[in-house]
């Protein structure tokens, strides 16, 4: 009789760890899938960051070259217009609101991407060793 009630009390306790688990794992997919998004992100504003630094600079040439000084010469002052034209030119092919950011279409979630989010649990199973996974 007290071995029928450990089988059972076993087979519930493996049925709630299994159920603990399942819920951890959907949680930490949903995380690692934020993370993807906050990747992203913070990628996509780099660039707009590295864009507007570039455009204040075309800008503060062209300030320049329309006040121009005494020391100017002709060829160094054309060579700055054709330099400032390459740079705009080159703006327009990096600037990330050329056309709109839209949502990014989420990558396939790996083991790895799954780990910082599953505290005490392994991705392998709720029944697996998660001392030695990580």
């Amino acid at each position: 009789m007290e071995d029928r009630q450990r089988a059972i009390d076993e087979k519930r306790a493996k049925a709630e760890r299994q159920t603990r688990w399942e819920a951890a794992m959907q949680t930490a997919k949903e995380q690692a899938l934020q993370e993807q998004y906050a990747k992203q992100l913070r990628h996509q504003a780099e660039r707009w960051r590295e864009t507007e630094a570039l455009r204040a600079y075309c800008d503060a040439l062209e300030q320049r070259l329309s006040a121009p000084r005494e020391s100017d010469d002709a060829d160094a002052s054309a060579s700055a217009r054709t330099w400032l034209a390459w740079a705009r030119g080159h703006l327009r092919t990096i600037d990330p609101f050329t056309s709109l950011p839209t949502m990014p279409e989420p990558r396939t979630i790996e083991v790895e991407d799954l780990k910082p989010f599953l505290g005490r649990w392994s991705p392998y199973g709720p029944e697996a060793d998660s001392s030695g996974w990580r």
